[in-house]
């Protein structure tokens, strides 16, 4: 069957579009993280429809960089969620109005994308891909962009945007608190790769328990009776 008829392509289509116009609607630079983790998504789903379509496969290429680009989006919407928007509804913003562009733009990168992704790694091929021993490698980019940041800061003290977020500028509560920040979110990051690669291995390992539950156990050959002997025929 051609890839064009599977659901799968479709889906992963639908996340290219998500991710592209929510940046080509927004004004964000690249020096946010969902600016930057929205952008890796565009690329691994584009790339993975690319593949698909030559392979005329279902199952996205890279699956232990798929991990990675689930969790980094799934930062993205969670810490703009909870920490940026203090769980406000975010649907009230998209209709008419100056900033209904902008509104837009914050909406398809901040939860559209992320739940769109996060059911992709939940519900399509390839599964149980993902290894404990990635987490370290996946975790580089996040906290990597917490200490760019910070350098940069004190390099070029003159550069625009110097710290994106709140929790990474030490302006009124100094370096200690940013610190303590960042130790914080390293340690939710952790648990949320963790949670990634749990949810991963474990749709794998119920699927395998259904399918043992559901297959008749095989059957064995029953033996034949032994021959008996007629002694009164002998007789």
């Amino acid at each position: 069957m051609a890839a064009w008829t599977r659901p799968a392509l479709w889906w992963r289509l639908a996340v290219v579009l998500s991710a592209g116009l929510g940046l080509i609607l927004g004004n964000s630079s690249l020096v946010y993280f969902t600016t930057e983790s929205n952008v890796i998504v565009l690329g691994y789903f584009a790339s993975a429809v690319y593949w698909m379509v030559r392979r005329g496969t279902t199952d996205a290429p890279a699956p232990r960089l798929r991990g990675a680009v689930t969790l980094y989006i799934t930062i993205t919407g969670l810490v703009a969620h909870i920490l940026l928007n203090h769980g406000a509804d975010p649907l009230p913003g998209l209709g008419p109005g100056p900033d209904r562009l902008q509104n837009w733009s914050s909406f398809l990168l901040h939860y559209t994308t992320p739940l769109m992704v996060l059911a992709d790694w939940l519900c399509l091929k390839p599964r149980n891909a993902s290894r404990w021993r990635d987490l370290p490698l996946w975790l580089a980019f996040p906290l990597g962009y917490a200490v760019v940041t910070e350098v940069r800061a004190a390099l070029f003290p003159s550069f625009p945007l110097k710290y994106p977020y709140f929790f990474l500028d030490p302006t009124t509560e100094g370096h200690a608190w940013v610190a303590g920040q960042i130790a914080r979110l390293t340690v939710e990051f952790v648990l949320l790769g963790a949670l990634v690669i749990a949810l991963d291995r474990l749709g794998t390992l119920a699927r395998q328990r259904l399918r043992r539950t559901t297959t008749p156990p095989p059957t064995t050959p029953t033996e034949s009776p032994a021959p008996t002997t007629d002694t009164t025929a002998r007789r």
